[in-house]
């Protein structure tokens, strides 16, 4: 700790503050300066496929923008600052919290409402040390936090690139947030606790290869924002060992074999950020659309670069227990019904289709330690990823209103323990507070604890 002593004068509000500002990874957003000796240009393969959001580029652009370009996509900046419906990089996007509303900002090069007239300086100082264009602290909802390790020339050819979109003259919304979450100044605190701003250094250890791979993860790719579980004030606990977003548990994405991607090739990796979908599993939800904005428009040898990294990430201790017996109760029921409303598209043997339906068996992600995936899938439906070798996006329709809360818990019981699988059961209860929590809606003319 570098500052106990300041730490211990913080009041409760400062630290139900930090909380807050901590809480979620989309939304206000600015820009930052600090020198650096790394400097990362992104591979160029995808640099001028337009993605869904993002503005193409003409010949005529300079290298420095076409590779700003690639990197926008790398640090995934469309999905935040663009509401729906909005222009790109307009701002508007509200996030609602517990604790109030934060909204994403206008980074256009429009000069009233956006960054125009924002210097260099200026900017790489928000992005690196969450501090705006007049010095006011920015909410690490914006993830500076991550962004403290890209170097000072990439944000330089990120900002050239975001110079060259149309301006869009959008004044968003302010944020709302009430007493005390609207002070500023309690960052000044959160970052004390929370915010390391050193630079990424390579290891000379390892391959460039893997030092490539670490840059992305650990900088533009901001993988810990969602990946890595927040403590009671918002700081990060263990490292990629995943934890919950928003509804979602994001995975753990280290080299665990049983929770994570250590039974992963790297290839698969690649794979799957590639085209959203690979032998074992289908991106949805937020992942989808990482996927569709950013990772598939990022090189081969970026991504493999960033498996290198993932499969050798120390993981977390989780382990299997003993997988229930075909023979109880809850599983008995649970494939019956599984073979009745699932395998048409998962199969009997849980494979599903690659690509497409994701695969159940022997899936680190039916075992996570949060059900709450494959609840939220069966009670709201999800739709994959869009991509250029996926154009449609495969999706699965909910099944609230034909399923009751102890159907569903019976059927996630029966795929967390078959076909190579063990972890805990479900119980209809939390099948109940998912349903609540989503607002979905109840099982047509059945009763609901069954």
């Amino acid at each position: 700790m570098r500052t106990r002593t300041l730490i211990g004068s913080f009041s409760a509000a400062v630290l139900a503050a930090a909380a807050f500002v901590a809480w979620d990874h989309a939304g206000d957003a600015h820009a930052q300066n600090k020198p650096d000796t790394q400097s990362n240009v992104g591979g160029q393969a995808a640099v001028n496929a337009p993605s869904p959001k993002t503005m193409p580029l003409s010949s005529a652009d300079s290298d420095a923008v076409k590779r700003g370009l690639y990197l926008a996509r790398a640090g995934d900046c469309v999905a935040c600052h663009t509401a729906e419906g909005g222009k790109p990089f307009a701002g508007g996007l509200p996030l609602e919290t517990p604790f109030g509303k934060i909204v994403a900002s206008n980074i256009t090069p429009d000069k009233e409402t956006g960054i125009g007239t924002w210097s260099d300086t200026e900017f790489i100082r928000a992005v690196k040390e969450g501090r705006g264009k007049h010095g006011e602290f920015l909410y690490p909802a914006m993830p500076y936090t991550a962004y403290a390790k890209v170097s000072d020339q990439d944000l330089r050819d990120i900002k050239a690139y975001l110079d060259t979109v149309p301006a869009v003259n959008n004044k968003v919304d302010a944020n709302q947030l009430p007493f005390p979450f609207n002070i500023r100044m309690l960052m000044f605190g959160w970052n004390l606790l929370f915010f390391d701003n050193t630079s990424f250094r390579n290891d000379d250890k390892r391959s460039v290869e893997w030092n490539r791979g670490a840059y992305l993860v650990e900088g533009l790719g901001h993988c810990a924002s969602c990946h890595t579980a927040k403590n009671f004030l918002g700081g990060d606990k263990a490292a990629l060992q995943g934890g919950a977003l928003q509804g979602w548990f994001a995975p753990e994405i280290t080299s665990n074999p049983y929770t994570g991607l250590g039974n992963w090739s790297t290839q698969d990796i690649v794979e799957y950020l590639h085209t959203g979908g690979n032998q074992r599993s289908v991106a949805s939800g937020p992942m989808a659309e990482a996927v569709t904005n950013s990772l598939q428009h990022l090189s081969t040898a970026d991504l493999h670069a960033v498996g290198v990294y993932l499969k050798s990430f120390p993981g977390s201790d989780r382990k299997a227990p003993t997988a229930l017996a075909a023979s109880n109760s809850a599983m008995t029921l649970g494939r019956s019904l599984f073979m009745a409303n699932c395998a048409a598209c998962h199969r009997s043997s849980g494979q599903g289709v690659t690509g497409m339906v994701s695969s159940l068996a022997d899936s680190a992600g039916v075992r996570a330690p949060d059900p709450a995936n494959m609840l939220r899938t069966i009670l709201i439906g999800s739709r994959g990823a869009v991509t250029q070798t996926n154009p449609t996006g495969a999706a699965m329709p909910n099944f609230s209103w034909k399923l009751t809360d102890g159907d569903i818990a019976a059927i996630s019981t029966y795929v967390r323990n078959s076909w190579g699988n063990a972890a805990a059961a479900v119980t209809a209860d939390d099948v109940k507070q998912a349903r609540r929590s989503l607002g979905a809606q109840s099982a047509i003319g059945v009763a609901q604890n069954r």
